[in-house]
């Protein structure tokens, strides 16, 4: 059997009221969701840290309530990412990492950074952002990942770019959002989110079949050959890589049985 990387499928955030008596037991307390949904997948991609910073109290908390293995991704602040000019983002993202990160340990996955539908890709200065991220915080392994919904990205300079730096390019599973499953770093981060309430696992059991044999391609250091590449002739490193899969906007009140349904193939 080839060598793979680890696997792990999870939802946007805990707090979601209508996941109350369906994901959550009926009665658990609010304060004890995080506990229970990371003891039923291994990851949850946070994005209350879009919108505000938090203390360094906040993140030590979420750390102590997971179990050994759990990863969370965070969204980067916004106040990086919806600007005119990127270049200019380095204070903004020091005092993003700087915000109690560090306290997470090794709970402390990618950090997504997301970028509005109407950025365009500009080259040079989006080179510029690039630089402008660490790879390392208090001594922790850094995991970026660029997630850009203009259809100008959907071109070989743009992988190419984000290969030189490792950082990863989010897959957007999404009804008007460009497709870019390029592979440029040593992990893949996919956000599924077509999604739909009226199906009990949000995609059907033959898409979640399809997506699952996906990730373990990618796991194992291969691309899928049914996606469509921006750079259709770029050779990548056959070495395996680890996977994280969001289920996540469409279908949000059936994300976490998708999440759980996609794990029980992929084990």
């Amino acid at each position: 059997m080839a060598a793979s990387g680890t696997i792990r499928a999870g939802i946007g955030g805990w707090s979601f009221e209508p996941w109350e008596g369906t994901f959550y037991p009926d009665g658990l307390a609010r304060t004890r969701q995080l506990k229970y949904a990371s003891r039923q997948l291994p990851t949850i991609e946070i994005n209350g840290t879009y919108y505000r910073s938090q203390k360094p109290a906040v993140f030590a908390k979420w750390a102590s309530e997971v179990p050994d293995g759990f990863v969370f991704a965070l969204k980067g602040n916004r106040f990086v990412t919806n600007r005119r000019v990127l270049s200019e983002a380095g204070e903004s993202i020091e005092r993003f990492l700087n915000s109690g990160l560090a306290e997470l340990g090794d709970r402390l996955g990618p950090i997504l950074w997301q970028f509005a539908p109407t950025k365009k890709f500009d080259p040079e200065d989006f080179e510029s952002f690039l630089e402008l991220l660490p790879n390392k915080l208090d001594g922790l392994p850094l995991r970026h990942v660029v997630e850009v919904r203009h259809p100008s990205f959907v071109v070989p300079e743009f992988p190419a770019l984000a290969r030189t730096f490792g950082v990863a390019i989010c897959y957007a599973h999404h009804s008007s959002y460009p497709e870019i499953p390029d592979v440029t770093a040593d992990f893949i981060y996919a956000r599924l989110q077509r999604g739909e309430d009226s199906i009990p696992t949000a995609y059907t059991p033959g898409d979640l079949d399809l997506w699952a044999g996906r990730a373990k391609v990618w796991a194992e250091g291969g691309m899928p050959g049914d996606l469509p590449l921006a750079n259709k002739i770029a050779a990548i490193d056959k070495s395996p890589r680890d996977v994280f899969v969001y289920f996540i906007h469409e279908g949000k009140i059936r994300a976490p049985q998708a999440a759980q349904a996609f794990m029980d193939r992929v084990h």
